[in-house]
């Protein structure tokens, strides 16, 4: 872990705690701010854990036709990205699912990876090809050219492609302000960073940060914390940078990382999705409610 002061502000100088291992390939980690548990994923055992605020973890969906990323709309419910399935679904209060994306102009998604709600309610995701690759999904060719980022609207009505010149879109956040939207490409490296219009469109999309470095792990998931600060996977673990896109340090975990939310009463725990085990350190600056 990087010591320099910047950094040492917003991470702090806790140890990272081993939570539980044991399992396949952790992902989509996501806090629910008022009733206190997180939900994550195990990709390869098609399974959801949660995790209560008094430590234990249950398995509480199997199958989840091989969900990666998860987020939680404005209501408090359950949105994911299935990797088998190749769709965005919600998980309804009374147990019901609804399919939210599936295809695009009549053909199949790739693979819908990770995933964001905006204060509006439109949802926005990106929609790599990892869901098609052995032991992450389902072998299969893919119906679409490209690998795009889209938007589904606040009423559910219609699904719109906003970027399509990716080599592999995964983690994807907000600004504070919402105005700008940050998408990372793990083929690529890089963070880029798009304007969001009035329309809930994109503009620009400029490469904002590069993930260098020793060590396993590509661009993945990513996140903002409260002061601006954006965290993103990268190679040896968590990278973070200042809100001009400067490298403040780098988390270093002992697994190849994957994914991380911020959660625990205070929003102070970063709890990290890292191959077969989920981990926990305690940083300084809090993160952001989802809802």
């Amino acid at each position: 872990m990087a010591t320099g002061q910047p950094f040492h502000n917003v991470v702090g100088d806790a140890a990272l705690e081993t939570v539980a291992s044991g399992y396949g390939f952790l992902e989509g980690p996501v806090w629910h701010p008022y009733e206190k548990w997180l939900v994550f994923s195990d990709i390869p055992n098609n399974r959801m854990h949660r995790r209560d605020a008094a430590g234990r973890i249950e398995c509480v969906r199997e199958p989840t036709r091989m969900a990666n990323g998860n987020t939680l709309d404005r209501a408090g419910r359950l949105l994911s990205c299935e990797h088998a399935a190749s769709r965005v679904t919600r998980a309804e209060v009374d147990g019901a699912t609804t399919v939210l994306a599936s295809h695009y102009q009549g053909r199949e998604l790739n693979s819908p990876n990770d995933i964001v709600v905006a204060t509006g309610g439109a949802v926005y995701f990106t929609d790599s090809t990892y869901g098609r690759m052995a032991y992450y999904g389902v072998p299969r060719t893919p119906e679409l050219s490209f690998q795009g980022v889209y938007r589904i609207d606040a009423d559910g009505d219609r699904l719109t492609l906003l970027a399509d010149d990716f080599a592999q879109p995964n983690g994807l956040c907000f600004s504070l302000d919402e105005s700008r939207l940050f998408v990372n490409d793990t083929e690529r490296q890089h963070i880029r960073v798009f304007n969001v219009t009035a329309s809930g469109d994109l503009s620009g999309g400029a490469v904002w940060a590069m993930t260098r470095g020793e060590g396993a792990g590509a661009p993945d998931g990513m996140k903002i914390d409260s002061c601006g600060n954006l965290y993103c996977c990268g190679p040896g673990g968590v990278h973070v940078f200042d809100p001009s896109g400067d490298l403040l340090g780098v988390i270093a975990t002992p697994e190849m990382s994957a994914n991380f939310a911020f959660g625990d009463e205070d929003l102070r725990s970063l709890y990290i999705t890292a191959s077969t085990s989920l981990y926990r350190l305690r940083v300084r600056v809090p993160g952001l409610r989802v809802f």
